[in-house]
């Protein structure tokens, strides 16, 4: 086997894992609202210390990648990260699960900037764009994720032993895959962060991803909690389940969609079915609506992150690890705002009122990505 195909099966195991065990956070989310008796706007309390503890480790990771090779702080993030998700899991008070939390999302964001650093430099040893193939497999890893919380809810497991058992197989994964990882792919330039006048496209980029974040990071976080307290469906896993089923084999099709009609139109393609599944998920409140209508979000939210990164990836001031990292950011921000603000509104009004922010997000995706393109267009 070619040395680039092992550098690409083993960092696909990274992305799988990572889907794996985020996806055990999120489907647990509801459990977690249960048993310690939140209200909705408790829980939005709780579910911003993650973009938070992120925002805190984004420029550790912006360092981290630029000092080493990405795959150092990948492995030792990835330790870290499950250690935090068996801690969810054995926690007895509101104080310990915090802490958990916070420990899971700051090392989940240097996971994630590494990751994703090392997939634009996989990238050069293929002709094809695989990118997108990579966020297929994380999202693969979100199912399988999802499809185990649901089998564990169904048994009536309990959340200590389902985030142990995920933690113990996904170290397993990572620490066989780690050897074949790609080495010395740290950028000789472009490493240091400029504080003067913002470079225009990493900043549509960036505003690209937060409300890319807002969309797909609230749906992460809130459809569960929809599917249980507005569907009353008794299987609350199910919504997120089908959401993950079509999120990942739209990213799948990414890379040929964006070969075939170009990101220019797949940007306006996604807004507009974001923009249909939300609408339909407000609208008709009741189950095989909302699995059609989470289905179409699904297949809408699949591209924007896989696109805006290898956009990103491209940059001509930053390196990759360095442009990534400043685009994350604003991905942070739009966690930062979008699911504790879900939670404040629903505790207003409700949870479909909320959903409207969802909305709105999509919508919004369409004039920034076309400004992007005319900059670019301008810049060449």
């Amino acid at each position: 086997m070619k040395e680039n195909q092992k550098q690409r099966i083993a960092l696909s195991m990274f992305f799988l894992a990572s889907g794996f065990c985020f996806a055990t956070w999120a489907s647990r989310i509801p459990t977690i609202k249960s048993l310690y008796d939140f209200n909705d706007a408790e829980l939005g309390n709780l579910l911003m210390i993650l973009p938070v503890s992120s925002l805190i480790g984004l420029p550790i990771s912006g360092w981290l990648v630029s000092k080493f090779d990405s795959r150092k702080p990948m492995i030792i993030s990835f330790v870290i990260f499950n250690f935090a998700l068996a801690l969810i899991g054995i926690s007895q008070s509101i104080l310990m699960l915090a802490i958990a939390v916070f420990l899971f999302s700051f090392f989940m964001r240097i996971l994630n900037i590494s990751i994703n650093t090392q997939s634009i430099s996989v990238q050069k040893s293929f002709v094809k764009n695989i990118v997108g193939s990579f966020h297929g497999i994380w999202s693969v890893g979100g199912l399988l994720g999802v499809g185990f919380s649901t089998l564990m809810v169904k048994m009536d497991v309990s959340m200590y032993a389902h985030t142990l058992m995920v933690a113990i197989v996904s170290m397993i994964l990572t620490l066989g895959a780690y050897p074949f990882l790609l080495k010395n792919d740290k950028s000789p330039h472009g490493n240091k962060l400029i504080l003067g006048k913002p470079d225009k496209s990493i900043m549509l980029l960036g505003i690209l991803v937060f409300f890319a974040a807002v969309c797909e990071g609230g749906i992460f976080d809130w459809s569960g909690v929809y599917f249980k307290d507005v569907v009353k469906a008794e299987l609350f896993t199910l919504g997120y389940l089908i959401f993950m089923v079509f999120m990942a084999l739209s990213r799948f099709f990414s890379d040929r969609l964006i070969d075939n009609i170009g990101m220019k139109r797949l940007y306006i393609i996604s807004s507009s079915l974001i923009t249909l599944g939300i609408l339909i998920l407000i609208l008709f409140p009741y189950f095989w609506p909302c699995i059609i209508g989470l289905s179409i979000t699904g297949i809408g939210v699949a591209a924007i992150f896989p696109m805006t990164f290898m956009l990103a990836g491209t940059s001509k001031k930053y390196s990759p690890g360095m442009a990534i990292s400043i685009v994350a950011t604003y991905s942070i921000v739009g966690m930062l705002v979008g699911p504790p603000l879900i939670g404040y509104i629903a505790h207003a009004f409700n949870l479909q009122v909320a959903f409207v922010i969802f909305m709105i997000a999509g919508l919004m995706l369409i004039p920034i990505s076309q400004l992007f393109f005319k900059q670019q267009q301008k810049a060449d």
